[in-house]
């Protein structure tokens, strides 16, 4: 279970230094004006929630989730459970922040204390127990493992992450965590939400913010997770390296000198009449995290520096 063929993350190599190089810029600027820390982290919360929520199915839009957590007001039209969805995401987010320390080690408890809170009054039967039935899920390539191996396979999970026995960067690590959780589907439900806390709680140790992975990528997450039912981490590694890189970002921006001005939808760039490059070729750039890029909604944005510093080593190497 634990034998993984990782020769196709080699050229993320790339994408996961610069991660590196963003965290070591935020990390010398500290410590950050708490006014921007408690903005960005708010609405890295609120993002997080909706998204999260969204990938399961939950209809709340990104202002009826704000409403639902900032102002307390009921949505007309939406179920009980969505609300309900939301308020639980929030408060598992809370207990998270509380777990994380630089010398943290992953706990069973914590998984089963953060799935606890995501089901809270919708199926409280269920709620933080490993599930004793077979499950299946719609539009998978696989079939969970039976219950009976669930306890075990969660144990050995867990001491594979805390003793990392491959030595593996911490990124990639995190990718085959999420990954391998998701194939043990060890509850009922629930387990998207919260393998996606648990990831992010492994990030979040080593200093990096939470990798908000958005529903307008649904499709893609869930073809990179089948992807690496087969064996290949490739598109499951790169998504989750461009959803963190979107969060470091949001930090550089809030640090003396820096602006959102900086980063433009790839449309604009190209159309400048001196940009001697395409619209497809730059975006496929920024699909591929060979170039300094980040999403917002269905658009790619990205800096000319960017593009002319991957084109620059690109000439180096010939």
């Amino acid at each position: 279970m634990w034998d993984f063929n990782l020769e196709d993350l080699v050229d993320l190599q790339p994408h996961i230094d610069r991660l590196y190089e963003k965290k070591a810029k935020i990390d010398q600027s500290r410590p950050l004006p708490s006014s921007a820390l408690q903005k960005i982290r708010e609405d890295l919360n609120l993002e997080w929630t909706y998204n999260s929520n969204s990938i399961e199915g939950n209809t709340l839009n990104l202002r009826e989730t704000q409403l639902i957590l900032r102002e307390g007001i009921t949505i007309r039209g939406k179920s009980l459970r969505e609300h309900f969805e939301v308020f639980n995401h929030e408060k598992a987010i809370e207990y998270l922040y509380g777990l994380v320390n630089p010398h943290y080690i992953l706990r069973e408890i914590d998984i089963l204390n953060l799935h606890a809170l995501v089901l809270k009054n919708i199926e409280d039967e269920f709620a933080g127990r490993l599930r004793n039935g077979g499950v299946r899920i719609v539009g998978a390539n696989f079939t969970p493992p039976s219950a009976n191996k669930v306890p075990n396979l969660f144990d050995e999970l867990i001491a594979f992450i805390d003793n990392n026995p491959l030595k593996l960067d911490d990124l990639v690590l995190t990718t085959l965590f999420h990954h391998k959780l998701v194939w043990i589907h060890p509850f009922f439900d629930g387990n998207g939400r919260t393998v996606r806390l648990a990831m992010n709680l492994l990030l979040m140790r080593k200093g990096f913010p939470p990798a908000i992975i958005l529903k307008n990528d649904r499709k893609k997450y869930y073809d990179g997770l089948n992807q690496a039912n087969k064996g290949s981490y490739r598109k499951l590694c790169l998504l989750m390296l461009q959803a963190l890189e979107r969060s470091l970002n949001m930090y550089i921006n809030a640090l003396p000198g820096n602006s959102y001005d900086d980063y433009e939808p790839i449309s604009n760039i190209v159309s400048e009449p001196s940009f001697p490059y395409g619209q497809e070729y730059i975006s496929l750039l920024a699909r591929q995290g060979k170039i300094d890029a980040y999403k917002e909604g269905r658009n790619w944005l990205t800096t000319k520096d960017a593009i002319e510093d991957y084109v620059s080593k690109r000439k180096r190497k010939r």
